[in-house]
């Protein structure tokens, strides 16, 4: 009987088994192809989503690129606008410096010339002493007493100060003075002058002579009659006081003084001034140069006049002096006399150009001379 139900050798519950089995494979690969459909679509909307955001990363990329860009040819723009105005801000800082560098020298020059000019304008001279004469009373200036006689409230002088103009004469050069203008004129074309001085010869140069501006002035001075300066007169109490003690002592006969009409002081000088009433009491104090004041345990002060100075007709000349003659270059082939006489022989000689001399001097190598000038018939000469 197990013989008839085999077929083709194979039992019929084995085939059946098997189709089981390869319908539950079948559902299985089913399923996976589902998940795998799934997992495809997945994978296909995340794909899409990542070329979505992979397209808008590109667009953000691209407009960031091109803001780098802008802000790069911004920046580059404005880096060189900035080297631009450093390179003219340089050179205008350049042209300042130049510019200030030209002012400094011609301040120097300016400064320079200031200089010279306040030189050769300056006067210092020593004015020797000089005994004064009274010679007459100012009628006009003059006021009248109570007993009619005539008062001079102040005294005046004036002195006329007149600068010689002068030129320093240096070893081995000469001034020479002819009687006429053209003689002199004559030598300055000359480049030269060979002057013969026994067995030699000396070329001298002859050159024009240029002056220093000089000044003529008149000074007015005014010594007051009433009124004197002292010092030496320290604050030793207040001001006031000491005011009042100064009045005081200045109005005692016996001492000099008399009635005081004002009163100046200044207590951190310790100087001041006292006008007296009437004329006479300030010239008898002067004199005396001390006074002896009232105050603490005794205080000498000094006593001097009060002048007042003015200065007047003030006039400065400059010229060239026509007639006159610097020899340069001189040497000391003899002595000094004897070379000054060959000189004023050669030049005298109308054959060398020359004519009649007024006036030579020659200084010698090593030493020097100042010669002065007059005034003559508007004229310049030595």
């Amino acid at each position: 009987m197990s013989e008839e139900h085999q077929v083709n050798g194979e039992c019929p519950s084995t085939s059946a088994q098997q189709m089981a089995d390869a319908l539950e494979e079948l559902e299985k690969w089913k399923k996976k192809v589902q998940a795998a459909d799934d997992e495809k679509s997945r994978l296909l909307l995340e794909k899409l989503d990542t070329e979505d955001k992979k397209k808008k990363a590109q667009q953000e990329t691209t407009e960031l690129m091109k803001e780098a860009e802008q802000l790069t040819a911004d920046y580059n723009k404005t880096f060189q606008a900035i080297q631009d105005e450093m390179i003219h801000l340089h050179n205008a800082k350049q042209d300042l410096l130049k510019k200030l560098q030209h002012y400094k020298e011609q301040l120097k020059t300016k400064k320079t010339e200031t200089d010279s000019l306040q030189q050769r304008f300056k006067i210092k001279a020593q004015i020797p002493k000089k005994k004064m004469k009274f010679t007459h009373v100012d009628e006009e200036a003059a006021g009248e007493s109570e007993n009619g006689e005539n008062m001079v409230p102040n005294t005046r002088a004036v002195f006329t100060i007149t600068q010689r103009p002068s030129v320093l004469l240096k070893g081995g050069q000469a001034l020479i003075t002819f009687e006429e203008e053209k003689v002199a004129d004559q030598i300055l074309r000359l480049a030269k002058c060979s002057v013969t001085c026994d067995r030699s010869k000396i070329d001298v140069k002859p050159h024009s002579l240029s002056l220093d501006p000089s000044v003529k002035f008149e000074v007015h001075i005014t010594v007051s009659k009433k009124t004197i300066k002292f010092s030496n007169a320290p604050p030793i109490m207040p001001e006031e006081r000491m005011r009042d003690r100064l009045e005081l002592s200045f109005s005692k006969p016996s001492r000099g003084g008399g009635e005081v009409e004002s009163v100046e002081y200044d207590s951190k000088t310790g100087t001041g001034r006292i006008t007296f009433l009437n004329t006479g009491v300030a010239e008898n104090l002067v004199l005396k140069q001390k006074f002896y004041v009232s105050i603490g345990h005794g205080m000498e002060v000094n006593v001097a006049p009060l002048f007042e100075f003015q200065l007047k007709k003030f006039q400065t000349f400059s010229g060239v002096p026509k007639r006159t003659v610097l020899l340069k270059g001189i040497q000391d082939v003899t002595d000094e006399e004897d070379l000054q006489d060959h000189l004023e022989i050669h030049f005298q000689k109308p054959s060398n150009y020359g004519g009649e001399v007024e006036s030579i001097k020659y200084v010698s190598a090593g030493n020097e001379l100042t010669a002065f000038f007059v005034e003559d018939s508007a004229e310049v000469e030595a």
